[in-house]
């Protein structure tokens, strides 16, 4: 849809992306278009008609670049903090006899690169098509396997209260069937007729033996919840945990929706239906097969209708159930996207009302209702299509029954047994209609717990903890980390992304990892982290093998702060010391070193101060000076920064770089930035493209070499960044 004004949002891309993004979009296509862009990038603000400074949710400064240079302090603190991180760079360049060499060359260099990249993704592009990160969600196929009603009703206990349960059923039955039999028999037939017994004693039996009825039933029931419930929790918390133990890539493979719909849907019909139901199909046979022992003693011809008839509601069921069994299956697979599309909308309801688009998601919400109606409503009308022919076969049964005791002549059968054969013949047709119902129900329910079960067998990622193992407590003393020949690909069916790296990252010595965007950067620290891993190869901290210990051994060892920073919903000082592992002068100790001690001050609770679900009471740099106070209480032998200033401007990023200089000294420090100037006094660079480590070695070593990819890349940034 044409639009007239554009908003654009700051993004931490790499550096060669940033400069085609603002040059060939916002003054290319976007030129006769009233754009909005929010940026903390310095080198950008040149080319803008109109410069808005904020600062404390107040416009400070307005005006042209040129015009308000000079009029105050707040600009003039950001181009300041700008220069000083171009000092390096100038530095450098001076080293090296200047950077004008590398210039002529970098514009042919780049397009080269660029048709590479292209000519890569292409390849990629070809493999990829092969198969997909998000997979189509699974389902079973045919009749539902007997070790799901086996695990099923294994699973509290060991099975143990299902026998009671059983027994209790069938004394209730037993006892249903005497207390009939003695009102028939006792009770006279007529007012002249002299009864078998007195009334009294005809009551007190028919009272002993509800009562002992009553008490069966009581039994069963409590039986029949502490199984289920047991089931329910079991069942719960299994998938639960292997939900929270599964490994990232079946989060990235998973859409939210799904789970959400194993765990609200599904676990509902296992909480509140499907012992139930269970209970009923074997209440239920039990109760058939008593009303055959009654009427096999009063009426055994009507079996020879019977037993046909069941024959023929047997067929109708199997034919009934091929059909569904698969569209209760798809009922479940079409409610996942229903509510992936519904959290999606929620999360992006700003973006949404933005481009006017509220009738395409309504739109599109109504068509994935349909496509969960459609099975659902056909799983009703196939229901109906078998409760009409199961109904008119009991029909008829009854009708032969009640037909054939009228026509007995009198004196063959005594009139009370004949009332009670036709109440049972009543109850036959009802019953032999109810179990035919209630299986194939089961069978419809029981998916749910199929599906749960699927879940629970998710593959886990490693153990926590490796017991026989035991890790010196200061590992890692050095902190030296070698990766040996790694492969790293993020599902089976996709190509690797990291393609034989061989790289030592030298203890207590800080090393930049820079590239191109996709070029396997955060992969490589998704891999040191164990949160992907390795296909092939080996990572070794201070010689040992990451994957041959606990991940909580490694993770616990390690520090990060990530590109996305992270704050739970709770306080301050749960965020900074979530195990409460420090006391309050450390805590304001790290406060204090990044720059965060004098905001937290001004809050009336101070560290109790709250923080709502995902920290969104916080600005995305505050958030990012709080992951940076973590790893200084923490204050590891191993620090790894993914994009770790992406989010603040150039003077934040500088007192971040000069706080962790401070503070990390000693430690080994891997830093991925996306601004050039973060890496240059790093002792050691590397440069990733494709996944291949392609240079290796001392910034000044590698802006030596002319030809050098990290050289032109600095050039590139040199070139841009001189606009100011």
């Amino acid at each position: 849809m044409p639009t007239s004004i554009c908003l654009m949002i700051r993004s931490a891309q790499s550096m060669p992306i940033q400069d085609p993004t603002f040059s060939e979009c916002l003054l290319g296509a976007l030129a006769s278009k009233t754009v909005v862009y929010v940026t903390h990038q310095i080198e950008f603000l040149p080319s803008a008609d109109l410069i808005l400074v904020m600062k404390g949710g107040r416009i400070a400064q307005a005006g042209k670049y040129n015009d308000i240079l000079g009029s105050g302090e707040e600009l003039m603190e950001l181009v300041g903090a700008h220069q000083d991180a171009l000092t390096a760079l100038d530095v450098i360049d001076v080293a090296n006899g200047g950077s004008e060499t590398i210039s002529l060359s970098l514009s042919r260099s780049l397009s080269s690169s660029e048709e590479k990249d292209k000519q890569n993704g292409k390849d990629d592009g070809d493999k990829v098509q092969s198969g997909q990160l998000v997979q189509e969600e699974e389902r079973e196929k045919g009749r539902v396997g007997f070790w799901v009603y086996w695990k099923y009703l294994t699973l509290a206990y060991g099975g143990a209260l299902v026998p009671f349960v059983l027994i209790a059923q069938l004394l209730f039955q037993v006892l249903q069937i005497a207390s009939n039999y003695w009102m028939a028999w006792a009770s006279p037939v007529s007012k002249d007729a002299k009864p078998p017994v007195s009334t009294s004693t005809l009551i007190y039996v028919f009272v002993a033996l509800a009562v002992a009825s009553s008490l069966c039933i009581l039994i069963r029931a409590l039986f029949l919840v502490t199984a289920a419930y047991k089931t329910a929790t079991l069942l719960f918390n299994k998938m639960h945990m292997a939900i929270f133990r599964a490994p990232m890539s079946f989060f990235d493979s998973t859409p939210s929706g799904r789970i959400l719909n194993r765990a609200s849907t599904d676990q509902s019909e296992v909480d509140t239906n499907i012992a139930y139901q269970m209970g009923s199909v074997a209440f239920s046979i039990i109760q058939l097969v008593g009303i055959i022992a009654v009427m096999s003693q009063v009426a055994w011809q009507v079996f020879l209708v019977f037993v046909p008839v069941i024959i023929i509601c047997f067929y109708y069921q199997r034919y009934y159930i091929e059909t569904a069994r698969e569209l209760q299956r798809l009922v479940g697979v079409c409610k996942a996207p229903i509510i992936q599309h519904f959290a999606e909308s929620i999360t992006g309801s700003t973006t949404i009302r933005s481009f006017g688009k509220e009738n395409q998601f309504v739109s599109t919400n109504s068509h994935l209702m349909d496509a969960y109606s459609r099975p659902k409503f056909y799983n009703a009308a196939a229901m109906e299509w078998l409760c009409f022919r199961l109904d008119t076969l009991s029909s008829f049964t009854f009708a032969f029954a009640l037909v054939f005791l009228i026509s007995l002549p009198t004196g063959i059968i005594d009139p009370g047994i004949a009332g009670l054969a036709v109440t049972y013949g009543l109850n036959l047709n009802m019953l032999q209609a109810w179990v035919v119902w209630s299986m194939c129900n089961l069978e419809n329910k029981i998916i749910s717990v199929e599906r749960i079960l699927q879940y629970i067998s998710i593959p886990e990622e490693p153990p926590l903890t490796m017991s026989e193992d035991k890790l010196p407590h200061n590992w890692p003393s050095e902190g030296e980390i070698q990766l040996c020949d790694v492969h790293v690909r993020y599902a089976p069916q996709l190509p690797f992304v990291l393609k034989g790296l061989n790289v030592t990252f030298p203890g207590g010595m800080k090393t930049g990892i820079v590239g191109r965007t996709g070029s396997g950067k955060s992969t490589l620290i998704q891999a040191l982290f164990r949160i992907v891993e390795p296909t092939v190869g080996q990572i070794l901290v201070d010689g040992v093998d990451i994957c041959t210990i606990g991940l909580h051994d490694l993770r616990s060892r390690l520090s990060i702060i990530p590109q996305d920073p992270t704050m739970f919903e709770g306080t301050v000082r749960s965020n900074l010391d979530p195990l409460n592992e420090y006391n309050d002068d450390q805590i304001w100790e790290a406060l204090d070193n990044c720059q965060l001690g004098d905001e937290v001050r001004k809050k009336e609770l101070k560290l109790d101060s709250p923080v709502i679900e995902n920290g969104e009471n916080w600005s995305v740099g505050q958030r990012q000076l709080v992951c940076l106070g973590r790893v200084i209480l923490k204050r590891t032998k191993i620090l790894v920064l993914d994009e770790a200033t992406a989010s603040v401007d150039t003077a934040t990023d500088n007192m971040i770089q000069k706080t962790l200089r401070e503070n990390f000294s000693e430690a080994t420090v891997i830093t991925i930035a996306h601004r050039i100037t973060s890496v240059l006094d790093s002792d050691m660079v590397l440069l990733l493209d494709n996944g291949v480590a392609v240079e290796h070695d001392t910034p000044a070593k590698l802006l030596e070499n002319k030809s050098s990819l990290f050289s032109k890349l600095v050039a590139e940034y040199t070139m841009r960044a001189t606009h100011t």
